[in-house]
């Protein structure tokens, strides 16, 4: 494959993941430009960029959905590649068509690989004529077809992930009702309305393997991550390397997910996950044709960046070899939600953020003081990653990092994450999928921890305040944070990736 060179590289994304492609790309050399909509014109990815270029509107399908008006923008600022993040354009085949067709380098597979692996029908015909094991399913959704499987099942949008258009079923009963549901919303959400049938494994662990392809049919893995601490199908905790594997099992894994990689003429950064069975057994679950929001973790055991990989594959450079993984990553992503609230999202204004510091702690954010949430976005605030040698200090030190890690103004899911890493559950590595559901669908915080976090919420502002009154207006803005003490959740932190340099902003 011949080689190309990305001088000037657009990130189609926002916020965080748009400042963490920013960090590897400027350790390149490479010049970056960012993209906003009105909501996000203060955002930090904006400022942190060397030029940013205006989308308008504030709702994602005026902005950072429209494919069209990104392609406008990379050419008018003289870039010569697209980094699509993660969500958004990140999984659209057309778009890759059309940033390629504009003679622009496209950070990301073919278009050809999306469509293959975005269709979950045809991914999973793929994956059966490369031998990868798959669970029983089919793409009738009579209660015949499902008796013949077994129930219970699961309706899936074939076009879709996260949750959307994904219903579970015990019995014939509900099964007309909940696939006209699932039709509805995915059609809703992916603009394609098939629905298809498969197995429900109880309690299963979800775990996936990091693959990278250099688009002539080699291929690597480095490595798996757990993924099985999640809540309506969206992840919140994940780790690596996973308790639930042994050698064996990883190996086999780790080469299906290869082969799979290998078989597609892959390009790039690429996630194969599995669905492992409660007697070990695993199954081929979706393949997500991009960089993962987990991806942090893998960073951490490996020492590698996948960022950089993954733009120097796009450019045509070889694989590198296989690393070696070294002690346990574990992330938590922080929401903002409340959990206490049946985990109703919020929203409000950054009145402080404090952010953990410490040896094999980092955090992945965009926040700043006085930044206000956007609502039509996804709810995602931070990433706290921590790594230590062995899996139970990485636990402790997680652990510290959340609390220490404060945010006045936005009620979040910070205390939450705490007590989930403190559960037996956890603690154990004995847990699945239905972990959250069964052991803390009432969950509220303890009155205790109320107290201390208001207390170190007061002591952030005050100190806060002296070191900058006349610029904070910390005076007032504690004031008004002393309301913030009845629920004192309105709290978690921050850290500013790159700080905030002087960039060159384009509305035109």
């Amino acid at each position: 494959m011949a080689t190309r060179k990305i001088k000037r590289l657009l990130i189609a994304n926002r916020s965080e993941i748009a400042c963490r492609i920013m960090r590897t790309a400027r350790e390149m050399g490479i010049e970056t430009v960012a993209v906003y909509s009105d909501a996000d014109a203060q955002a930090m990815h904006v400022t942190a960029a060397d030029s940013a270029q205006a989308l308008g509107g504030r709702d994602p399908s005026e902005s950072y959905l429209r494919g069209d008006k990104i392609i406008e923008c990379a050419q008018r600022a003289g870039a010569d590649g697209v980094h699509p993040g993660y969500g958004f354009l990140s999984e659209n085949a057309a778009f890759a068509r059309a940033v390629t067709d504009a003679g622009l380098i496209f950070v990301g597979p073919s278009p050809e690989s999306i469509e293959e692996m975005g269709d979950k029908i045809r991914a999973r015909m793929f994956a059966a004529k490369h031998g990868i094991p798959l669970l029983p399913s089919t793409d009738e959704t009579d209660a015949a077809a499902a008796n013949k499987i077994g129930f219970p099942v699961l309706v899936k949008a074939a076009a879709g992930g996260g949750g959307r258009g994904m219903r579970v079923v015990d019995s014939a009963d509900g099964l007309a009702d909940a696939v006209a549901a699932a039709t509805r919303e995915a059609a809703g959400a992916f603009g394609d309305g098939r629905v298809y049938l498969e197995k429900l494994i109880e309690r299963p662990r979800h775990i996936e393997f990091q693959v990278f392809g250099d688009g002539e049919g080699g291929a690597i893995h480095l490595g798996e991550r757990e993924c099985s601490i999640q809540r309506r199908h969206q992840k919140v905790i994940e780790e690596t390397p996973s308790t639930a594997i042994g050698a064996a099992t990883r190996a086999a894994m780790g080469k299906a997910a290869g082969a799979l990689t290998a078989a597609l003429a892959y390009r790039g950064a690429g996630t194969v996950e599995f669905i492992v069975d409660p007697a070990g057994a695993f199954y081929f679950l979706e393949m997500n044709t991009r960089l993962q929001v987990e991806h942090a973790i893998t960073e951490m055991t490996t020492q590698t960046d996948l960022v950089r990989m993954q733009l120097e594959t796009a450019c045509g450079g070889a694989l590198p070899q296989t690393p070696s993984a070294r002690g346990h990553a574990i992330e938590c992503r922080i929401y903002a939600e409340d959990p206490a609230a049946g985990f109703m999202p919020t929203s409000g204004r950054v009145l402080l953020v404090n952010h953990p510091t410490g040896p094999g702690v980092r955090v992945d954010s965009a926040l700043f003081d006085g930044l206000d949430m956007p609502i039509e976005y996804d709810p995602m605030l931070a990433k706290i990653v921590a790594w230590a040698p062995d899996r139970k200090q990485a636990i402790a030190r997680m652990i510290g990092a959340l609390e220490s890690f404060v945010l006045l103004g936005v009620t979040n899911n910070t205390a939450f994450l705490i007590d989930v890493l403190a559960d037996d559950a956890f603690s154990s590595g004995n847990y699945s999928t239905a972990t959250l559901q069964e052991r803390f669908s009432q969950w509220a915080p303890e009155a205790s921890v109320v107290l201390h976090t208001a207390a170190a919420a007061l002591s952030a502002l005050v100190a806060a305040g002296r070191a900058d009154s006349g610029t904070r207006g910390a005076t007032s803005s504690a004031a008004s944070a002393m309301n913030l003490f009845a629920d004192p959740w309105k709290t978690l932190g921050a850290w500013r990736l790159g700080g905030h340099p002087a960039n060159r902003k384009s509305d035109t």
